[in-house]
């Protein structure tokens, strides 16, 4: 995972749960988790992680990243869609759930969003990284794909024919799905306000230069909510306690 704010608030999350749990492994629960791209770095980080993800290719990629890194003994894998979640996971057994990158493709948000906590332990953490539909009418209009900008914009699910995602979501469409699932929502940030804009062929002082901005921004909401991406971190209600089951293998 890169050093940005997705990952910045993570780490921080992260350090907390071990802080409750006296120096237990956190659980982190990956919804969606693909290939393992957050995963693996998190079990490197010493987490236990289960990986619910439909597609058989991903696994195995999944499971060849973790014993290149020596991690397989931290990372549970189940193939399974993401709304037969209760049927996949202990209720109640992750410290951390991670949805990135997922909701823009389920059949039903809602139905995905409560299935995640039911699997959250009470004053555990959702984190939920979803496309910005603003930041998709803005780049397109940079690129003068003007009659794609209208009509995304016009569409009350900010999605284009033909293309795979489903939906895309706004700031404040994705705080009223987390509350509406009784979530309290602390933090939403963008993740990726200028690297989409930025030249591709930045040398190292500047692309350091350019994530130091990223940090910067963040919560600023004027570039948040052009972000390409929106971050929330959303909790649990419930005392922070030590939950019940296992997040890993």
């Amino acid at each position: 995972m890169r050093l940005d704010a997705v990952r910045r608030t993570l780490d921080a999350e992260l350090t907390a749960v071990r802080q409750r749990r006296a120096g237990e492994p956190p659980r982190v629960l990956d919804v969606g988790g693909g290939s393992g791209t957050l995963a693996v770095p998190l079990a490197a980080a010493g987490c236990l992680v289960t990986v619910v993800e439909p597609n058989p290719n991903a696994l195995a990629t999944l499971h060849r990243r973790a014993e290149e890194v020596g991690v397989s003994g931290r990372i549970a894998a189940v193939q399974g869609d993401s709304d037969v979640l209760g049927d996949l996971v202990p209720e109640a057994g992750a410290d951390v759930v991670l949805a990135h990158g997922v909701l823009e493709v389920v059949d039903d948000p809602k139905t995905t969003v409560g299935a995640m906590v039911e699997a959250l332990a009470p004053g555990g953490a959702m984190s939920v990284v979803v496309a910005n539909r603003y930041a998709a009418v803005l780049h397109r209009v940079i690129h003068g794909r003007l009659t794609d900008a209208r009509d995304l914009l016009a569409d009350p699910a900010g999605q284009l024919s033909g293309e795979s995602i489903l939906r895309r979501f706004d700031t404040d469409g994705l705080r009223r799905l987390l509350v509406d699932a009784g979530l309290v929502v602390e933090l939403i940030q963008g993740s990726g306000v200028f690297e989409d804009l930025a030249p591709v062929d930045l040398n190292p002082g500047a692309a350091g230069l350019l994530a130091d901005l990223e940090l910067k921004v963040a919560t600023v909401p004027a570039l948040r909510d052009v972000a390409s991406r929106v971050h929330a971190l959303a909790r649990r209600h419930g005392t922070r306690g030590h939950g019940g089951g296992t997040a890993g293998g």
